[in-house]
């Protein structure tokens, strides 16, 4: 296991490895700056992104002669102002076949996805440990990384940060904003790990997710870790058959399997408890 925090560069490697990690690892371990309650996250990274909306809000308000356009900006940025909190209904998922398990507030980063970032892109890991050890990890306040999926071997689907939310997965701070995350059970070095049902399971929710953003089916979108420029991951690793998922993705697309989306990237009626 070994998730990169985001970086304020957008490109920070840092260590890899967790309890049961490696050198190749996936998603789960790993730290780095950037931290909601660190010097270089949290109140500078809100006011960062605060002050910039301010400014291109009131030079627009000005030129234009009119208070709509701000009044509408800032509506959306309500809940960034420090002290008060988005809206969030416990329990909701934005997968209907997701078990929701929330990781620790440390290890992701609240927005408004689509609105203040686009999502264009899904990201594939691979634990490099167990389904419960990368529970565990995105649980750990101290951990600083977590995806916003788990598969497991067996099929099941585990959510653990909101789509709309920046999830600390890929060690880069633009790709963790564009992104879904997406771990799955097992070693990169061990090809029987990656399970039929998992490659089916995960095929589904890659397959909604990319529906709810309009995110093209081919490889410049749906990525591995070792993709992502600026980290050291190898993830999801050689033994990974990205021919054989992209079929999958690409059938589910066109079906309507069981455990589908739910209708938008909010959560929707679809509940689970923790």
């Amino acid at each position: 296991m070994g998730a990169k925090h985001e970086s304020r560069s957008s490109s920070t490697g840092g260590s890899v490895g967790g309890a049961t990690g490696g050198p190749t690892g996936g998603s789960a371990g790993g730290s780095g700056s950037g931290s909601p309650g660190g010097p270089a996250g949290g109140s500078k990274d809100a006011d960062r992104r605060i002050g910039r909306r301010a400014l291109i809000v009131g030079g627009t308000a000005a030129a234009v002669g009119t208070a709509v356009l701000a009044r509408d900006e800032l509506a959306r940025l309500w809940w960034r102002v420090p002290g008060v909190e988005r809206p969030r209904e416990e329990g909701v998922v934005d997968y209907a076949g997701a078990r929701w398990v929330a990781a620790s507030d440390e290890n992701w980063r609240r927005a408004d996805r689509p609105d203040d970032f686009g999502v264009d892109m899904v990201i594939v890991h691979v634990t490099q440990g167990s389904f419960e050890s990368a529970v565990r990890a995105f649980q750990d306040p101290g951990h600083k990384a977590a995806t916003h999926y788990i598969v497991g071997q067996d099929g099941r689907v585990t959510q653990m940060v909101r789509e709309l939310d920046v999830a600390y997965q890929a060690g880069n701070r633009d790709y963790n904003e564009r992104s879904v995350g997406i771990e799955h059970e097992g070693f990169v070095d061990r090809p029987q790990d990656l399970t039929d049902e998992m490659y089916a399971a995960s095929a589904r929710l890659t397959a909604g997710i990319c529906a709810r953003y309009d995110i093209p089916l081919d490889r410049e979108h749906i990525i591995g870790h070792v993709q992502v420029p600026g980290t050291d991951h190898t993830d999801p690793g050689p033994h990974w058959d990205w021919d054989r998922y992209m079929k999958l993705v690409r059938r589910a697309a066109t079906s309507a399997p069981s455990g589908g989306p739910t209708s938008g990237p909010s959560g929707g009626p679809s509940r689970s408890g923790a």
